[in-house]
């Protein structure tokens, strides 16, 4: 064991950027892992404290805001590692204030937006997808979020390319235990559902709020003085970054109705009782494939060095590796889940969520399945390629949701659990096969270049 462990070191150590990863993602993983168990802690706490309807009304209003969220605000933080790790990475400090600089702008300005439909869409959302008009002043409660996330994409963005993870992994810490700590407090006063959607609140403010604080400290010593002032004229060509930044978000628009829309489209088909068994189902699902998370945010600016640099052996060699961890992971979560599953389910969150299970089971093929191969979309990303997972989510976004009209009705969560992880499988397997074409197009090119 010894001489095994010896080598595992000296393995990791000879391999520079796998070394970097693994060290970025440690310092995510801890406080990872502590979250990990917090979230599992409060969604019980929470679905034994509101009962079935209730937790699926929670879920509804959640759910509903962050769509409205997504939909109309534009997430820069895939703007930010691409355009800022490339300006950084050549020293190009004034074009990288510049990036920083219209990222904050776009960003406010497209949170303010979506803040203000919102407002307007909250009636409906009240009306037709939790079908009780006491979930309106929810909504509008929740809808502050978005204020407090205003600039939280940029911030993580630049914390992740100037290798700060070590402060990210505490914010995501300090949240996870802030909020865990509310749901407990909430469930031993037998607090109201107000109490718990407050809870989940002041979780995203601390998540929105401690990024931007902490990338505006650090931010000095990156960019030239005074960077705010910075001309616009300074950023790549205009047409570039707006192709790029209109294709992220669109793609990330399309996966959000595609994979993150079930509890919405339940309860519109359904009922809040659907959308509580199909809420605690994601809500086991999520924490046991969040390990890998961090994953995404630490090999992200490595594959963007590496294509810049168009070192393809370390980029493939970076893949290979951390795909191997991830899928170590995940099959072990898949035997865990497939022996003590349902036992585990009735022990903690009590007979009445038992029939969640089925759905569970069938989720975790699919997101395991995603999860193995974490960086489909980032790796494109990382080409610059921010167009082909647009189109290809797109594609299967439209065929899951056009299914969801007849086998949702159909055949309930079950259908809808179906769908998504058809959805998940076919997605990643064709980006996974895009990103790799570009590699050896890259590797080709360096050939043929002598």
């Amino acid at each position: 064991m010894k001489v095994l462990l010896n080598r595992f070191k000296q393995f990791i150590a000879e391999d520079r950027v796998l070394s970097r990863v693994l060290k970025n993602t440690g310092y995510l993983f801890s406080t990872t892992s502590i979250g990990l168990l917090l979230s599992l802690v409060q969604s019980i706490f929470a679905a034994r404290l509101l009962g079935v309807a209730a937790f699926g009304s929670i879920t509804i209003v959640t759910t509903f805001v962050t769509n409205v969220s997504r939909l109309f605000s534009f997430r820069m933080g895939e703007f930010i590692i691409r355009y800022l790790g490339k300006e950084l990475t050549e020293d190009n400090r004034q074009k990288a204030g510049a990036v920083v600089k219209i990222a904050m702008l776009i960003e406010g300005a497209t949170s303010l937006l979506a803040f203000t439909i919102l407002m307007l869409l909250a009636p409906f959302g009240a009306k037709y997808f939790a079908k009780d008009i006491n979930a309106l002043p929810l909504i509008q409660l929740y809808g502050f979020s978005i204020l407090a996330k205003m600039f939280s994409e940029t911030a993580t963005g630049i914390l992740q390319i100037t290798n700060r993870f070590r402060v990210q992994a505490i914010i995501n810490l300090v949240q996870s235990v802030i909020t865990a700590v509310l749901i407990f407090i909430a469930f031993l006063v037998d607090g109201s559902i107000y109490f718990v959607l407050v809870a989940y609140l002041v979780g995203k403010i601390i998540l929105g709020v401690g990024p931007v604080i902490l990338a505006l400290i650090y931010l000095p010593g990156h960019l030239a003085p005074r960077w705010w002032k910075t001309p616009l004229s300074a950023l790549p060509p205009l047409k570039e970054i707006a192709q790029y930044t209109l294709s992220t978000n669109l793609s990330g628009t399309v996966k959000m109705v595609a994979s993150e829309s079930e509890p919405l489209l339940l309860g519109y088909f359904l009922d809040q009782q659907a959308v509580g068994l199909y809420k605690l189902a994601l809500s086991i699902v999520n924490p046991l494939m969040m390990p890998i998370t961090p994953f995404i945010s630490t090999t992200f600016p490595e594959m963007t060095r590496a294509i810049v640099t168009r070192a393809w052996g370390e980029l493939r060699r970076l893949l290979k590796r951390v795909t191997l961890i991830s899928a170590a992971w995940t099959g072990f979560v898949l035997l865990v889940m497939l022996a003590a599953g349902k036992w585990l389910i009735g022990l903690f969150y009590g007979s009445e969520f038992v029939p969640a299970y089925p759905v569970t089971m069938l989720l975790l093929v699919g997101f395991g399945f995603a999860n193995i191969f974490f960086w489909n979309r980032s790796l494109l990303l990382s080409f610059g390629k921010a167009n082909i997972p647009l189109y290809v989510l797109l594609v299967a976004a439209v065929i899951k949701t056009g299914l969801a009209f007849w086998v949702v009705p159909a055949f309930g969560s079950m259908g809808e659990g179906f769908l998504l992880t058809g959805y998940l499988v076919l997605s990643t397997a064709v980006l996974v096969y895009l990103g790799l074409h570009k590699i050896r197009q890259g590797e080709r090119e360096n050939v043929e270049a002598g």
